[in-house]
């Protein structure tokens, strides 16, 4: 039977996160390994046909540091430390890849939503992470 020693639980900080999250910290418990709470921030700009995207640098920095205290309380109620916890920016699908290689990561937990018309054609999330990760990848039903 696999057993998994790295496992990064991917949250959006929706009140869909805290499911995400304790299925992945009832693993980490259960295989005795290692959890790594990841929130990636994808900005777009507020005029992506504007010349200047300083504001967009500023609302980032914003939002990276509102992620990161929201997490800190998301974490701080399944018992995860401060050193456990990682706030990025950038593409979602892409970040949280390159995190899972570069931490070789041997699972990963995210959300999946169930989809109707239209967005089922469209390529979300959890989608991208199954077919690139380089690990297994736990997809949690959420609403």
């Amino acid at each position: 039977m696999v057993s998994y020693r790295k496992i990064i639980a991917a949250v959006d900080l929706t009140d869909d996160s805290r499911a995400v999250l304790e299925r992945a910290a009832g693993l980490a418990q259960q295989w005795q390994a290692q959890l790594l709470l990841v929130h990636i921030v994808e900005f777009v700009p507020i005029e992506p046909m504007s010349d200047s995207l300083v504001p967009v640098v500023q609302v980032d920095e914003r939002l990276v540091e509102r992620a990161q205290s929201q997490l800190q309380t998301l974490a701080g109620t399944a018992g995860v430390s401060a050193d456990c916890l990682r706030v990025t920016s950038g593409n979602v699908k892409i970040e949280l890849l390159h995190i899972a290689r570069d931490w070789q990561a041997d699972l990963i937990v995210l959300g999946s939503r169930e989809r109707h018309g239209l967005s089922i054609l469209v390529n979300l999330t959890e989608d991208t992470v199954l077919h690139g990760a380089p690990c297994d990848v736990l997809a949690v039903r959420v609403r």
